[in-house]
């Protein structure tokens, strides 16, 4: 009996310890700093679209006690393909009233001057400044841009998988992002503060 009670207590520990583990905690870290300059000129080639019937941008928040997954329902943008990625350029524009999470109230929430505050800022902008080869954990390449958000804009870089076929450019990118970074700074509850890595989920299919 004593045994089997040290096996659940164990046990125990280890569901606790996976339900509140940080779902960012092993992904690539974005780099951020000071936003670059974009030529007003666009990339010269085939553009293909991005929307939301081909693409998805999700994202996990974690609080000490566990965590939650959202995503975005309304975003427009395009890669416009210079021959190869190194040569491309990546813009998007996020609707952030169209966040959802797996939550009603936290969606609620998320869209309130604690968080978003999403009547100020309604939208989200990224615009890419440099795709080059490589990157962390195998990465095909490290795309670098202007990330709009919250009303502060900042040059991020993270790694990102892109293929490439005559009908579609794919981009595959899984990492964090600090949400300190743009100025979202709510703390949640003292016994259950809000961690400040958000994990990004980038799945696009962008079709000519």
């Amino acid at each position: 009996m004593i045994r089997a009670g040290i096996v659940m207590t164990a046990l125990t520990g280890l569901l606790l310890l996976s339900a509140c583990a940080n779902p960012a905690a092993d992904k690539s870290k974005a780099v951020t700093g000071e936003a670059a300059s974009v030529s007003p000129e666009g990339v010269k080639g085939e553009k293909f679209n991005i929307t939301p019937e081909n693409s998805k941008i999700e994202f996990v928040g974690a609080k000490v006690t566990g965590s939650h997954n959202g995503s975005f329902g309304k975003f427009a943008g395009a890669v416009e393909y210079g021959g190869q990625p190194e040569k491309s350029r990546v813009t998007i524009s996020i609707d952030m009233e169209s966040v959802t999470t797996d939550t009603p109230d936290l969606t609620k929430h998320l869209k309130t001057p604690d968080f978003f505050d999403v009547a100020k800022f309604p939208q989200a902008t990224f615009t890419s400044t440099e795709i080059k080869p490589g990157g962390d954990k195998g990465a095909s390449h490290t795309v670098t841009g202007n990330l709009q958000l919250h009303g502060i804009t900042k040059s991020v870089s993270f790694p990102a998988n892109i293929t490439v076929s005559p009908n579609e450019i794919g981009v595959e990118s899984d990492f964090a992002i600090n949400r300190k970074d743009f100025g979202i700074n709510y703390a949640g509850a003292a016994d259950n503060l809000i961690r400040d890595l958000v994990a990004l989920k980038l799945t696009i299919h962008a079709k000519k």
